[in-house]
């Protein structure tokens, strides 16, 4: 893991934008590529003067979309069977399926934008959009608008490292240990205000009527 780690810094420095779009496009999708090895170590970059802030977190949010798009539309023409049967391979377990599948049906469109900006399941969640064939323009809105926040957390992170410890640029572990030890809090406020959504989604819920013979009754 050390050695794709340090693999992937190199597709950062040497390739630039387009290594940007590369690695979080692996990121929205079945590979398990850190979108902590991508953004922050381009914030490094920034402060160098060879990329711009918005420069890097277009490139992320683009790769993000194109990542989660292919995952999306492959989802949704192999269905649930052959993810599941074939995932494991790629480190999709059942089980996170299964919790992914459960965050989708809870929280719904707002599901998807919340995803984007949470551990693990930031990069299965189109799995299970796709499945149940979720509306895709509403599902593109979602995660373009939750890969984007999340680039800009990444980018302010990265920036924050560069001025605290300049030298991590060359310690990709190191790095990474970094800029989770800062996002706790971050995603702390994410998991509290996805209560929240969910919360006000049970309030304002329309009660179901009743059945009777295969009929609503009124």
């Amino acid at each position: 893991m050390h050695a794709l780690i340090a693999t992937w810094f190199g597709w950062v420095n040497h390739w630039g934008y387009l290594g940007i779009i590369l690695l979080m496009a692996m990121e929205s999708s079945i590979f398990p590529v850190p979108s902590e090895v991508v953004i922050p170590p381009a914030a490094f970059l920034i402060a160098q003067g060879k990329m711009s802030f918005w420069g890097v977190v277009g490139a992320g949010t683009l790769g993000s979309y194109l990542g989660s798009a292919i995952t999306y539309g492959i989802s949704r023409w192999l269905g649930r069977v052959v993810v599941v049967r074939w995932g494991k391979y790629f480190f999709i377990s059942e089980a996170k399926l299964a919790m992914a599948e459960h965050w989708m049906h809870r929280y719904e469109a707002g599901g998807i934008f919340f995803a984007r900006l949470l551990p693990v399941i930031r990069h299965l969640i189109s799995i299970p959009a796709g499945i149940v064939r979720m509306g895709f323009g509403m599902f593109s809105l979602m995660t373009i608008i939750g890969s984007f926040i999340w680039c800009v957390v990444l980018a302010w992170l990265g920036a924050k490292a560069q001025q605290l410890q300049p030298d991590l640029i060359n310690d990709p572990q190191g790095l990474i240990h970094f800029i989770k030890g800062q996002s706790h809090w971050i995603v702390g406020g994410i998991l509290l205000l996805a209560a929240l959504y969910f919360v006000v989604l049970k309030l304002t819920a329309k009660p179901e009527k009743p059945v009777c013979c295969g009929e609503p009754v009124e």
